[in-house]
């Protein structure tokens, strides 16, 4: 099953999609409601003339893993992590398929970051890796957009990743059994104005989906609709000679084998 969520008539509905027409599902009213058996109704509605939203309306938690590719930490001069490096974005960094990634007023240095997100769909709490995948609903898109040059003002990342409509998430999720267990051997790529800049599979992951949630399940309890972002392969901008950064005009794409493309132009802020 392929959850949407979108704007119609002026309001936020869920629904399914199949091929190219998704059918909404009036009685759904957030992520929650999507996960039992949602009734579909009314008219078929197009893909290609709907304003996608995220995903998951307000999740209680977006958790993300730094450093989760043995390439990716290699390009930035970083040791390979024995322990997941965890980050945490607010709501209002995260903009849907379709809409634009926007380069903050005091930075030039908006960097791309294609990665899988994981949709919690059960309550997991100390939850071991032999189950911690009956704990997930599904897969999306995420690009984990970062402000550079904000991200290494401290030893913390949280400012760089976290300024507004810097990080795309969908444009659907694809439930967990259309995909393999984990999400695992996936191709995953980004594209930027239609070059590719990353290229990399998610059976790289030094820490597994599985073992994410194990991790993360012994600190806090992952209820359902939060969303782990699991990391980059290598292939980012800054870590280019000379590094290449994201500006007005230009289109980010992040596309996974099974789960789908999610594409965003890029707009800078207005004063």
């Amino acid at each position: 099953m392929k959850i949407v969520r979108f704007l119609h008539e002026g309001r936020a509905h869920y629904g399914i999609r199949d091929g190219a027409v998704v059918r909404a599902c009036p009685s759904a009213r957030t992520f929650a409601d999507m996960l039992g058996a949602p009734a579909t109704s009314g008219p078929d509605l197009a893909v290609s003339g709907l304003r996608f939203l995220t995903p998951v309306e307000n999740p209680g938690k977006v958790i993300c893993i730094g450093l989760n590719y043995r390439d990716h930490a290699k390009e930035g001069g970083n040791p390979i992590p024995d322990y997941p490096a965890v980050f945490l974005r607010v709501n209002t960094s995260l903009v849907a398929h379709g809409e634009p990634l926007v380069r903050p007023l005091v930075s030039d240095k908006l960097d791309w970051e294609a990665e899988l997100a994981v949709v919690i769909g059960r309550t997991a709490r100390h939850v071991p890796a032999a189950r911690a995948l009956d704990h997930v609903a599904g897969y999306a898109c995420f690009n984990d957009g970062s402000v550079r040059n904000y991200q290494r003002k401290s030893t913390q990342w949280t400012m760089g990743k976290n300024f507004d409509l810097t990080g795309a998430f969908g444009p659907e999720i694809v439930t967990a059994d259309e995909v393999p267990a984990g999400a695992a051997g996936l191709r995953i790529v980004s594209r930027v104005n239609g070059t590719v800049m990353q290229d990399g599979n998610t059976g790289d992951m030094i820490f597994d989906v599985a073992t994410l949630i194990e991790t993360l399940s012994e600190v806090m309890t992952l209820e359902p609709g939060d969303v782990i972002a699991t990391g980059t392969p290598a292939g980012v901008g800054y870590a280019r000679t000379p590094p290449v950064f994201l500006k007005a005009g230009d289109v980010c794409e992040v596309e996974i084998e099974g789960i789908g493309t999610i594409s965003n132009p890029i707009e800078d802020a207005r004063a």
